[in-house]
């Protein structure tokens, strides 16, 4: 997906893409005012090629573009998995094209000329939307990271103990006795860092539900 990608600064980054040069020198001596990193670019395309790596912040994004629309973009970012909250701004909006892009997950869509305030307050509240879902993400990776740390025993009997199985259970199901389901049982929450049966259970309903969200 086009060059490799640039190393950005890890503060909040707001991406411009609009054809018009004007607005984007615009926008980016707003965003500039109020300390937020900037970058910005004339297509869709020219931002696929440079490929920016961000890590928290969110996309101000024209509907008319040349090339992929912006609303064809922002369809491709939503099946791509990427978090990265979409603020539009159009200068030839109707009613069906707003609904479309808010149907599809855009933060929010605003008609040019856009009130500044209006959107520093959009970006502001979108870029701690981001960083919230980015905490999140975080957060499952690192228990995702965990429970591969586990033996395929402890991973059963994981698996077991949220399912609501008793120990003596699990026992008689695997054929084991009941002081190896403790010791399999306490090594797994040991590894998980789950301070308790109740934890342990949020921490494996979260990274299933995470798993079911990208099958």
């Amino acid at each position: 997906m086009g060059r490799k990608a640039e190393t950005v600064a890890a503060a909040e980054t707001v991406v411009i893409i609009d054809d018009d040069e004007a607005v984007r020198e615009a926008l980016e001596g707003l965003l500039d005012s109020v300390g937020l990193q900037v970058r910005s670019y004339g297509s869709v395309q020219q931002y696929v090629d440079q490929a920016p790596a961000i890590d928290v912040g969110c996309m101000v994004l024209d509907v008319r573009l040349p090339g992929r629309s912006g609303l064809d973009f922002q369809a491709e970012l939503a099946r791509s998995g990427n978090s990265l909250p979409v603020i539009f701004i159009s200068g030839h909006a109707d009613v069906p094209m707003s609904v479309r892009a808010m149907k599809a997950g855009a933060f929010e869509f605003l008609t040019k000329p856009v009130h500044h305030q209006e959107l520093l307050d959009a970006i502001h509240a979108a870029i701690a939307a981001h960083g919230e879902c980015r905490c999140r993400e975080r957060g499952m990776s690192t228990q995702r990271a965990r429970f591969e740390t586990l033996t395929a025993r402890e991973r059963e009997i994981t698996l077991m103990v949220v399912s609501g199985l008793r120990n003596k259970q699990i026992a008689d199901d695997l054929g084991l006795s009941e002081a190896t389901v403790k010791l399999h049982r306490g090594q797994a929450m040991r590894k998980m860092e789950a301070r308790s049966v109740v934890e342990l259970v949020r921490m494996i309903d979260g990274l299933t539900a995470t798993a079911g969200g990208r099958s």
